[in-house]
């Protein structure tokens, strides 16, 4: 750090205060909205069926919530971050003297277009558990910093999965809304992520299953259905959750969107060996989106910032479908295989799910939408890191997280040790809270 810097950073710092959040800006959904229809696929905003109720916060709210200022040595850090990586053709002195005026003046700055497309990026190469970082550079960033309603945010994360889609060719993508500014806290999307199946609890007491559907979402589902939101057709094992999004600022109010039918891409699956799986009547969409962590980058939380890769097979079949906290299907599964169940030592789960992940990269590879197979992706994983070296930094890893689920000893990932996550790394995108 300059003798000039270091003078800026010892008269202008802002440490953020002890009341406010820096990673929501929100407080727990307390208001109860109609639910609201996209309608035509059109770029306008879409209307409510019933007006937004604002909350009403007690006098004690706004402080309780009110985000923090940006601390400057944040910025700093990150603009040299910025400049030793990317350059500018904006002077280094000129331009943090700029960010130092704007936080003076506002307790905050903005991010030029540039500055954001590398700190997004930089976030994901950060991500110690994402397998997938050897793409970092090629993250696109939805640049919708202006728009804070819920609305605003709803008909725009329909169009970031219709752009991220691309009829199956996926792309990774980011849409970063309106930030957290001092006594204005950003937009929050409540969902985990932006299509995540419904589910029920107890369809049918004494049935074969205790949920129909997804029972990760059971909570998220009867805080929806408490808002007025059903599915069309009635509860099945497949249906599409709406969005629950509070807009910017204190008094914002909390909307319930539904998902336009043609942003959401969904792949109906089967085996290339055992005609009787399509019987099941099982599907995946094809887009992970993760709608609910912040995305902090030099000292700015943005905390509507949903970004989205493509899917793993094994993330599908060996944990989305297969988890005895999911669906749980490997026993159903290994029954209609006519499988030796009565002990763990046929090894009938192993068979089992390796079928299930089978059905599921047949299935998208038949319907020419975009996936990662775990030895393939293992292989590259190992590039990005051997890139990383190269470039003179570490590559944090949650070994954990990047080994497959399937065959971990099979794969090139399993047999090394890697840099310890360190969770002040910034730009970062952080845990919800």
């Amino acid at each position: 750090m300059t003798a000039f810097v270091r003078n800026l950073v010892d008269t202008y710092s802002f440490r953020p205060g002890s009341s406010g959040c820096p990673v929501t800006g929100h407080g727990p959904v307390r208001t109860v909205h109609g639910t609201v229809s996209f309608g035509p696929v059109t770029r306008d905003v879409p209307s409510p069926r019933h007006d937004p109720v604002p909350a009403e916060p007690s006098p004690s709210d706004p402080p309780a919530n009110d985000p923090p200022s940006v601390w400057l040595p944040d910025a700093v850090e990150f603009l040299e971050q910025f400049y030793r990586e990317a350059g500018s053709a904006v002077p280094y002195e000129q331009r943090l003297a700029q960010v130092r005026d704007e936080i003076v003046a506002t307790g905050t700055y903005r991010h030029s277009r540039a500055e954001l497309t590398f700190g997004a990026r930089v976030a994901w190469r950060n991500s110690a558990r994402c397998i997938g970082r050897l793409y970092w550079q090629s993250l696109r960033i939805r640049d919708r910093r202006h728009l804070g309603s819920p609305a605003e945010v709803a008909a725009e994360c329909a169009w970031h999965l219709r752009d991220a889609t691309r009829d199956g060719q996926i792309r990774s993508t980011l849409t970063v809304f309106a930030p957290d500014r001092p006594g204005r806290p950003g937009p929050r999307i409540h969902n985990e992520q932006l299509i995540r199946y419904a589910g029920y609890p107890d369809p049918e007491p004494g049935g074969r299953d205790p949920v129909l559907g997804d029972p990760r979402n059971v909570a998220f589902t009867n805080l929806a259905r408490a808002m007025g939101w059903q599915a069309d057709g009635g509860p099945s094992r497949f249906d599409v959750l709406p969005l629950i999004v509070t807009g910017a600022g204190h008094r914002a109010t909390t909307g319930l969107f539904d998902l336009p039918k043609d942003a959401v891409l969904e792949v109906e699956l089967s085996h290339p060996e055992y005609p009787w799986f399509a019987d099941l009547r099982l599907r995946w969409h094809a887009v992970p989106a993760i709608s609910n962590m912040p995305l902090v980058i030099g000292g700015i939380t943005y905390p509507a910032a949903p970004f989205n890769g493509w899917y793993l097979n094994t993330e599908i079949g060996a944990r989305n479908l297969a988890d005895a906290g999911r669906y749980n299907l490997i026993p159903e599964i290994a029954e209609l295989l006519g499988l030796d169940t009565s002990s763990p030592r046929t090894m009938w789960r192993d068979r089992a799910l390796v079928e299930l992940v089978h059905a599921v990269q047949h299935s998208f590879d038949q319907a020419g939408v975009r996936m990662a197979d775990h030895h393939t992706e293992s292989d590259r994983f190992l590039e990005h890191v051997a890139r990383e070296r190269a470039a003179g930094r570490g590559c944090p890893t949650e070994w954990s997280w990047i080994v497959p689920p399937m065959s971990g000893g099979l794969t090139s990932v399993f047999h090394r040790r890697y840099d310890r996550p360190d969770p002040d790394l910034r730009p970062a995108f952080l845990p919800p809270k």
